[in-house]
């Protein structure tokens, strides 16, 4: 049995990764930590609501026994943020906090939900790329018994009302286009959710193809399919 937390579990993402777990058997308890309370309900369910984020490595550390797995889905935008040096500080300070207070209290496995096309030539002069490579690459420093990196591409689905979760036009786009060719731009938050909790649980079934597992969009689909098995004797590709 599993004990887990979730750091951006209100979040578009972060919220699918809740309501899966809260729905695997193999899951003890669930624990988030968040500015609001999640919407998802559960028995299993222990929700931290604090409104000042730099507090929140000091409510994993509070957790007893430590969670053997913490995913992260942290992010915000920069409109939302004001301005790109405060969304640094949520994209980039609080995921490094989070990471970091997660390996102090014994934390085996940290998901990270991360962003497709951040790695490259042009990439690397982008400062939301910017942001989620030094994530990454604190992550792996870390030396975590496994780290999963989960990367997709345009995050899809029908998203909260009001300026923060306002669709844009790509998105719209995405949207529109025929499921063969919008998969290979564009994930549904629920199918990532699914895909970094599968990830999560093939690690400890000891079937991750590494110790730091970066998984890119093609892998989110298949692992983020409705009836992915996760008994499956195949391990992922790296």
């Amino acid at each position: 049995m599993t004990t887990t937390a979730v750091f951006g579990s209100t979040g578009f993402v972060g919220s699918h990764i809740l309501s899966t777990l809260l729905g695997l058997d193999s899951v003890k308890a669930v624990h988030t930590v968040s500015r609001r309370a999640p919407k998802a309900e559960g028995s299993k369910l222990s929700a931290h609501v604090e409104g000042d984020n730099s507090k929140w490595t000091t409510a994993l550390s509070s957790i007893a026994p430590p969670p053997e797995v913490v995913y992260s889905s942290v992010g915000t935008t920069r409109v939302a943020a004001g301005g790109i040096a405060n969304q640094w500080k949520i994209d980039h300070d609080l995921n490094v906090e989070i990471a970091k207070a997660a390996k102090a209290s014994g934390v085996k496995t940290f998901v990270f939900i991360s962003s497709g096309g951040t790695r490259g030539f042009l990439a690397d002069r982008v400062p939301y790329s910017q942001m989620k490579q030094g994530v990454e690459d604190t992550i792996q420093s870390l030396g975590f018994e496994q780290a999963i990196i989960v990367r997709p591409g345009f995050i899809l689905g029908e998203r909260e009302a009001g300026p923060k979760h306002a669709t844009t036009i790509a998105h719209t786009i995405v949207n529109a286009m025929p499921g063969m060719f919008k998969d290979k731009i564009g994930q549904h938050a629920s199918v990532i959710g699914r895909a970094a909790v599968n990830a999560a649980v093939l690690a400890q079934q000891g079937k991750a193809p590494s110790k730091y597992w970066v998984i890119e969009q093609a892998d989110v689909l298949k692992l983020g399919r409705d009836d992915y098995k996760l008994d499956s004797e195949a391990k992922p590709t790296a």
